[in-house]
């Protein structure tokens, strides 16, 4: 972890001068420390990093992610006392079967029991994360239980209501090719849920969001009013950012910067980072898709040449909706949001 840091210091100093130097508009304004477990590092660690990075720029928003079981009443006072003043907590469940299948090292009450920790603290931010779209079992010919998903979905969103932290995130389970769901899926062994029935998921998810008094801003993220994340809302606008770490992005007129995520390079400091200029059609992709994934909806200018066919379509049949220069994509089809997309590009 010291080595870590140290190669973290460096990489901060080699570009401290950059914003300055591209002559942006503004400085960044917030900071997430986050991309996996960073909870397992001391708060030594993470004090060094904040007070390097603070003497950079000031922040409006300090956000850590943070696993439940890594929460202790100490290190959410630590947190609290570098400055933290958000936390993201991926709890996925409240059912200590599907965590397990999940492979999560805490339980339903520890995470319960962790957020309670972290209000104790002064916490006054909260970002929950949940996960659905998936069978929590392996096996050949296996069917899906669904009355069972189904009860612990709605259990999940009570629970979740119950604790009412400020922020919600929620994420329909993905298959990648080299992670163990994937690998199960080729060889036979994992059966998702059908569409139609993650579709009513997220449904339910989004009336229950409403009913509880959450705004959902984006297509897997709900807060309470004034609450959304000033981060991730800045990469929906495609505002500029750094990037530190292995396997960290960077993003600044319409290039893209990134690190390996291979440790040893990192730490050597040789070669650790490629990058790439995004072409106008790239620029262009990048625009609809997170305009139309977000409240804030897409600004038709004169650079977005969209399908008239498709555009018209969905407008006829309300997909689409218009109000002076924006488009917005109705939150009914979110779900579908992918599809709508490509028809439009």
């Amino acid at each position: 972890m010291e080595l870590y840091k140290d190669a973290l210091l460096r990489e901060i100093d080699s570009r401290k001068g950059f914003f300055s130097e591209q002559q942006f508009i503004s400085a960044p304004n917030t900071l997430y420390i986050g991309g996996g477990t960073p909870s397992l590092a001391h708060i030594g660690l993470w004090r060094e990093v904040s007070d390097k990075l603070s003497a950079l720029f000031p922040f409006e928003e300090f956000t850590v992610e943070v696993n439940p079981d890594d929460v202790t009443p100490e290190y959410a006072r630590g947190l609290r006392s570098i400055g933290v003043d958000r936390i993201s907590m991926g709890v996925q469940s409240f059912n200590d079967d599907h965590l397990r299948w999940m492979n999560r090292r805490h339980t339903a009450q520890e995470a319960i029991g962790a957020f309670d920790i972290l209000r104790s603290a002064g916490f006054e931010n909260i970002s929950l994360d949940l996960i659905f779209g998936y069978n929590p079992h392996f096996g050949k010919n296996l069917r899906v239980d669904y009355p069972s998903l189904w009860e612990v979905w709605k259990q999940d969103i009570r629970t979740i209501l119950k604790l009412a932290p400020e922020h919600i995130s929620a994420y329909q389970m993905g298959i990648e090719e080299d992670a163990l769901l994937g690998k199960k899926d080729l060889q036979g062994e994992y059966t998702g849920p059908e569409d139609d029935f993650c579709a009513r998921e997220y449904e339910y998810l989004q009336e229950q969001m409403d009913r509880g008094g959450y705004l959902q801003y984006e297509i897997s993220n709900f807060s309470l009013k004034g609450k959304e994340s000033v981060h991730n809302s800045a990469y929906w606008k495609r505002v500029p950012y750094l990037g530190f770490g292995p396997g960290a992005h960077s993003f600044y007129e319409n290039i893209r910067r990134w690190n390996h995520p291979d440790l040893g390079l990192y730490l050597k400091g040789v070669d650790y980072f490629e990058e790439e200029s995004l072409t106008r059609e790239d620029v262009f992709i990048e625009k609809v898709f997170l305009g139309l994934r977000s409240a804030g909806g897409l600004s038709v200018d004169s650079g977005m040449e969209l399908n008239r066919v498709a555009l018209e379509k969905f407008l006829s049949e309300g997909v689409l909706i218009r109000r002076g220069d924006f488009l917005y994509l109705s939150p009914q089809k979110y779900f579908i949001s992918d599809s709508i997309i490509r028809e439009l590009i």
